[in-house]
């Protein structure tokens, strides 16, 4: 079985005037979803404790190039390309 970890990160959101995304990794069996900029995990269905710390260093240590790939997101321009 395949076990490699699948990143995808949303558009930005605002509310309030913060801005944010959402981070999801899985594998295919497991699940979890965290919040930039704060980088934390949100949801977690399967990932070890110390799973979810490692998920959450990582997205601390890659916050800009999260932040870039999330401003890169155009759901409207996506939408219709279709």
């Amino acid at each position: 079985m395949d076990k490699t970890l699948h990143m995808s990160v949303s558009q930005i959101f605002k509310q309030n005037g913060k801005k944010y995304a959402f981070v999801s990794f899985t594998d295919g069996i497991r699940m979890a979803e965290g919040k930039i900029p704060e980088c934390k995990i949100l949801t977690n269905r399967g990932f070890e404790e110390d799973e979810v710390i490692q998920l959450e260093d990582y997205m601390g240590r890659e916050l800009m190039q999260l932040k870039e790939m999330a401003a890169g997101i155009h759901v409207m321009d996506a939408f219709l390309k279709n």
